[in-house]
């Protein structure tokens, strides 16, 4: 099994809750493990986020066999007052895009991950509802 995932030092523009959620909007049946790998955070942090966001009503689950499959209320509202009013779902849409313009980038269309005639993704044609797979 890994390790603890290297460390980050400094500030960042993210929450890990946000950062977990996106991993969750992006494979509503990924593997805690594979979350932690990805937001590079230990299993048990990612387990207690997991706790937090149930808790407070973003996320839900049902366990089918071995697998979970986690559902986000996209309607809820984000928590602080600054955003106050603004769905969890706006969020996410900007998230889950930046994450397949990142997966793309390196990718065979070139440095822009797409092909010089393709226009920029754009955002889902309703705001509120994040794209999960």
């Amino acid at each position: 099994m890994g390790g603890v995932p290297e460390s980050h030092t400094g500030w960042t523009f993210l929450t890990n809750h946000a950062r977990v959620l996106a991993a969750i909007a992006d494979d509503p049946n990924v593997r805690i493990r594979d979350i932690a790998a990805h937001c590079r955070l230990t299993e048990r942090a990612v387990q207690k986020i997991i706790g937090d966001l149930e808790q407070d009503g973003y996320l839900s689950h049902t366990r089918e066999g071995r697998t979970n499959t986690y559902r986000i209320e996209p309607g809820k509202v984000l928590r602080h007052p600054a955003e106050a009013g603004l769905p969890v779902a706006s969020l996410l849409s900007l998230l889950v895009e930046d994450e397949d313009r990142r997966k793309h980038v390196d990718g065979p269309l070139g440095d822009e991950g797409r092909a010089a005639d393709e226009a920029p993704a754009q955002p889902t044609s309703d705001p509120h509802t994040p794209r999960l797979r």
